[in-house]
């Protein structure tokens, strides 16, 4: 019924739709949660702190109030995965979805949405393009969810165990870090279990790549063949998750309170993890408020980074930084072309890298300042890291996120929000992008560095 007013009316951009979309289904999310029937004392959570867990499942961060394993109920876990799910696929995905199984045609309005929502290019093929990419999250989540149900249901029995491989796989794919645990402990019962960690991280790092990538992958099969933003994304991920996990390893090596007391299979395991994990993942199996301040500042870095564009990770993105990294290099050799690969870049992107990353810094300044007057208790560190977290839709905490206070909390919303449907994306819903300059007035000089 909304989406027909909109297409009569047309009164809402693409970039205004995935804003209100995005909010509709984090209320309607809330009100679920808020309902007693979800909460296993029988008790409604609170509008706040349910709003807080929907928002933290449709932007897939993570971070939660209540301990999601032990509060919530059957009803109110399953609420929480299709939050999940869909925050992860977006909405639009899965309104195609609905569209395809009752046999609906998918209009031009519904393609610009969609071409939004996919961060896409081209209009052709979208409809093609979405329904691979929901039956390659279903086949993918459904591995990993088997052989995570094989771990679970000798300790747990088989419907339990079934419904933990479930959730967890699919929380790891969309890069959630929600996790049924219990008692906030997430996955440090499983450090050196080898299938759980793999198998994780393999869900993280499919998730964070992007179906574009993985098509690209798939269909070309030789990395020369590759375009060029698959190359970046690639070689951006790969290099990241190897220098996290080096400096991860050699700072915590001796540390008794994470890695110390591991075996060394243990350690390598474990920083691996790390490093995946920080891509927006939210999952931890070490004990973060014990790490060193060099490994949570680290955290944070790699946090704000993120994973890739059109993927279920948040973040600046993987091929924002390649493209600044590339640019910086072309200046600094006196290149006219920001080139890569044997093929050139345009400036327009380089620009548009430049607008996310700026606007990324100023929400995470902007809340760090804030969240420093409102949590008085919390260390600059701890802040910095949940303000980062958020905005990167990760899900980490040193502090932990049950202290923050009301207006805390109702921040951190803002920012996961913001980083889950693109800051560039809600600046876009915000302004009017259709007025064109008709002046252009001449090129002065303007001294910098």
């Amino acid at each position: 019924m909304l989406g027909t007013y909109i297409r009569k009316k047309n009164r809402l951009s693409p970039a205004q739709f995935m804003v209100l979309g995005f909010a509709i289904i984090i209320l309607l999310g809330a009100l679920f949660l808020n309902l007693p029937i979800a909460s296993q004392n029988g008790e409604s959570v609170g509008f706040i702190n349910a709003l807080f867990t929907s928002t933290s499942a449709v932007c897939v961060t993570g971070l939660v109030v209540v301990d999601t394993g032990t509060h919530w109920t059957v009803f109110g876990k399953t609420i929480i995965i299709i939050l999940i799910q869909v925050g992860g696929l977006g909405f639009m995905s899965m309104a195609t979805l609905f569209s395809i199984l009752i046999g609906k045609k998918i209009c031009l309005h519904q393609r610009l949405l969609i071409q939004e929502a996919l961060n896409q290019y081209d209009l052709s093929g979208l409809v093609r393009l979405t329904r691979h990419i929901l039956v390659g999250t279903f086949i993918i989540e459904g591995i990993g969810a088997i052989i995570l149900s094989m771990v679970f249901i000798p300790k747990m029995g088989f419907l339990k165990g079934l419904g933990y491989g479930v959730f967890h796989a699919i929380s790891a794919f969309c890069n959630a870090g929600f996790d049924l645990m219990g008692n906030f402990s997430s996955l440090t019962s499983y450090t050196e279990n080898i299938v759980v960690n793999i198998v994780i991280m393999a869900l993280i790092i499919l998730g964070g790549l992007g179906f574009t990538v993985i098509f690209d992958i798939i269909k070309k099969r030789n990395f020369s063949k590759l375009t060029l933003h698959s190359k970046i994304v690639i070689f951006m991920t790969s290099f990241l998750i190897l220098i996290g996990f080096i400096l991860f390893f050699a700072i915590e090596y001796d540390n008794p309170k994470t890695l110390g007391n591991l075996s060394f299979k243990g350690k390598i395991i474990a920083s691996m993890f790390q490093s995946v994990t920080t891509r927006t993942a939210g999952f931890n199996t070490i004990d973060l408020a014990a790490m060193k301040d060099s490994s949570k500042f680290l955290t944070i870095i790699l946090m704000f980074i993120g994973g890739s564009p059109a993927s279920t990770a948040g973040g600046i993105k993987t091929a924002t930084l390649g493209v600044l990294i590339l640019a910086v290099i072309a200046f600094i050799k006196g290149k006219e072309d920001v080139e890569a690969f044997g093929r050139r870049i345009s400036y327009s992107v380089v620009n548009k890298s430049l607008g996310v990353v700026a606007i990324g810094l100023s929400i995470v300044v902007f809340v760090v300042m804030s969240l420093s007057l409102t949590e008085v208790k919390f260390d600059f560190l701890d802040t910095l890291f949940e303000a980062v977290s958020a905005f990167g839709t990760v899900g980490l905490s040193l502090a932990g996120t049950p202290n923050l206070s009301l207006i805390g909390r109702i921040l951190i919303a803002l920012s996961m929000f913001a980083g889950r449907v693109g800051a560039l994306t809600i600046l876009f819903a915000l302004s009017n992008r259709k007025q064109k300059n008709l002046v252009r007035y001449p090129e002065d000089k303007v001294i910098v560095g």
